[in-house]
């Protein structure tokens, strides 16, 4: 794709219960009720636990410390109104009347959801239990591990390679932990299938794969991005919320002959996406990478530094921006199953409402910026030379 390359439009893959703003529908904010742009680290947020809640407690903790300054001493139900508010522009009337449906549907599928192969006092029960709580010596390989554990911007450096910029890539997950997914996800579909369950699938372009936060892996999936990825992203990623990640779509897809066999050009629903194979025998299935967007350059052409095509590995994680966009292309044979891991910042989507510059993350962005510094320069020494020449005759 050299300097004007061009892949069919990218789309957004929509997740569940997320899309993007409708600006029809949004409220409006008041300019001294914005939220900060820096979180106040010195506030301890409240406890939103004993709640009913449209989102996760956690995300409320998170979005609490960039209140403005005189919110912080309101009661928590104060807080709570306006940190819903801000949420909900997310999520115009009908999708908040699907994002309920949807609460209704998980609850139904975690309340039912029964093994195939395993009866315990005198009830169904998942398949893989231990899958269900984070136990992170038995899923991580030692190196990850040790680089976490750590906790320093060198060791986590040491274990990560960056083959192509905003493409990071490192050995993540232990071969038992992959078997006990497939395991898990297979005895799901099993279930689905002998109950004749109909099931969402993970967005709106992947016809195959499974929800892994619906049938109870959602949990996991929050320690496994509080305590794993955002001490990556936060060193890697800052610039679009990267420290401030507080939700998360988690999902497997398959590929090969009998399921997707590829997947079209796109952006993700995400902020950050982990990305790691699990397995099996396959050949083919490429991710293809092609520079990261803003929503006004998504359609824009690749420079060629930005070309960048990915192999599966096993056990092997990719991560990368939402909006740096890709695809897949065909599985040639065998079977390949994916775990995917949207990491979502509330916080960064409230901010980037009011900014206009992002060139710290788009390339096209950049790539405009520096034009207009070149010619800035251009032009001030043109007039310097005039001027010099003015006072000589």
């Amino acid at each position: 794709m050299s300097g004007d390359r061009r892949e069919s439009p990218p789309v957004t893959a929509g997740g569940n219960g997320v899309v993007l703003q409708d600006k029809k529908t949004a409220p409006v904010m008041v300019p001294s009720q914005r939220l900060r742009l820096h979180p106040n680290k010195d506030h301890m947020p409240e406890s939103y636990e004993d709640l009913q809640l449209d989102f996760s407690p956690s995300v409320f903790r998170s979005l609490e410390k960039y209140l403005p300054p005189n919110m912080l001493s309101d009661s928590r139900e104060e807080k709570v109104k306006f940190m819903r508010d801000i949420l909900l522009k997310y999520l115009p009337h009908g999708e908040r009347t699907r994002a309920q449906k949807h609460g209704e549907y998980r609850q139904k599928i975690i309340s039912h959801y029964k093994s195939c192969k395993k009866f315990l006092n005198g009830h169904y029960v998942p398949l893989k239990r231990e899958l269900y709580s984070m136990h992170p010596v038995t899923f991580f390989v030692p190196s990850f591990m040790k680089a976490i554990n750590d906790n320093t911007e060198e060791s986590l450096r040491s274990i990560i390679s960056e083959p192509s910029p905003g493409v990071l890539t490192f050995e993540m997950l232990q071969p038992r932990f992959c078997e006990l997914l497939v395991a898990e996800v297979e005895n799901f579909e099993a279930w689905v299938n002998d109950t004749k369950f109909r099931v969402m699938r993970p967005n709106t372009m992947n016809k195959y794969g499974a929800v892994l936060d619906d049938f109870g892996l959602e949990t996991m999936l929050d320690k496994l991005m509080d305590g794993f990825i955002r001490p990556i992203s936060k060193v890697f990623f800052r610039e679009v919320g990267g420290a401030t990640l507080d939700s998360h779509h988690g999902f497997v897809v398959e590929y090969g002959k009998d399921w997707d066999v590829d997947l079209g050009f796109h952006v993700d629903d995400s902020e950050v996406t982990l990305n790691v194979c699990l397995g099996k025998q396959f050949s083919g299935g490429e991710l293809f990478f092609r520079g990261t967007r803003c929503d006004k350059h998504v359609n824009t052409g690749s420079q060629p530094e930005e070309i960048f095509d990915y192999s599966h590995v096993p056990g092997g994680a990719v991560l990368h921006l939402g909006r740096h966009r890709h695809g897949v292309r065909a599985t040639t044979s065998g079977h390949r199953i994916n775990l995917l891991l949207w990491c979502r910042s509330s916080v960064f989507r409230e901010i980037r409402k009011y900014q206009k510059d992002f060139s710290s993350w788009c390339g096209e962005c950049a790539r405009e910026k520096k034009g207009r510094q070149r010619a800035f320069i251009a032009a001030t020494k043109s007039e310097l030379l005039r001027q010099d020449g003015e006072s000589v005759a």
